[in-house]
């Protein structure tokens, strides 16, 4: 049995992880869904990335969490290249889920489409604390677009704006580079919150990781709204020895 630390990614926080975690745990697995500082509702949103990164490792030291398969979602793939770094000797696998793998040296909004930064650029300016929050139409469309109209608002009412400082801080990758700790990619093929194409997460993303692991499912970006279980037993089969 294995131990997972699922890391969310923008605009969630860790109570979001909770359907995925009940399967998991009725398959004899552990499982912790950290809240990323400066994520979640009615909390400081000035961070940066090496806070956030910050949290996450100190949560895992904490809790004295060893032999534990980390993931990343989305934005979170940023976060545990970052905590791999910081604890590697406690971690024996890492998946990236839909995640952002960033070249030594970017940050993630470059990673993103021109009219995404446009966007997002604008929303943080128009914030007054520089935060950024998802509009509607594109999470209906773009991020969970394998759900009816209903689970899309229920899902969205749970996110929060997200700080846009982590999204720009560019990330010294090099000793992620460096590291042994096998990785694995979880692709969902309807996913296109990032467009699939020239921008999409697999292969463009995954291919960075050098030597991995794929594993495949159908869905949407959100998948863990729309389907935890079929999403709890791909991580389960990316997370094996």
């Amino acid at each position: 049995m294995s131990t997972f630390v699922l890391v969310h990614g923008s605009w969630h926080d860790g109570s979001t992880w909770e359907p995925v975690i009940k399967h998991l745990k009725a398959n004899g697995h552990q499982a912790f869904a950290p809240t990323v500082a400066g994520h979640g509702k009615g909390v400081n949103k000035n961070v940066n990335h090496a806070q956030c990164t910050r949290s996450i490792v100190d949560y895992i030291v904490d809790k004295d969490l060893t032999d534990i398969v980390l993931l990343g979602h989305s934005y979170g793939g940023t976060i545990i290249a970052k905590v791999a770094e910081a604890i590697g000797d406690r971690i024996r696998r890492l998946i990236f889920w839909d995640a952002f793998v960033l070249n030594n040296g970017d940050n993630l909004r470059d990673n993103l489409p021109p009219h995404y930064q446009a966007l997002f650029d604008s929303l943080a300016r128009e914030s007054g604390n520089n935060t950024v929050m998802i509009p509607f139409d594109i999470w209906r469309e773009a991020f969970i677009n394998d759900a009816d109209v209903e689970l899309a608002k229920s899902s969205y009412a749970q996110l929060s704006s997200e700080p846009y400082q982590p999204l720009i801080d560019k990330l010294d990758l090099k000793q992620f580079y460096s590291l042994s700790i096998p990785k694995s990619y979880l692709y969902c093929s309807e996913d296109i919150a990032l467009p699939q194409g020239e921008w999409g997460w697999h292969p463009r993303m995954s291919e960075r990781l050098g030597l991995f692991r794929l594993v495949q499912m159908p869905g949407s970006h959100e998948v863990m709204f729309s389907n935890p279980i079929g999403l709890a037993e791909k991580i389960i089969a990316a997370g094996r020895d």
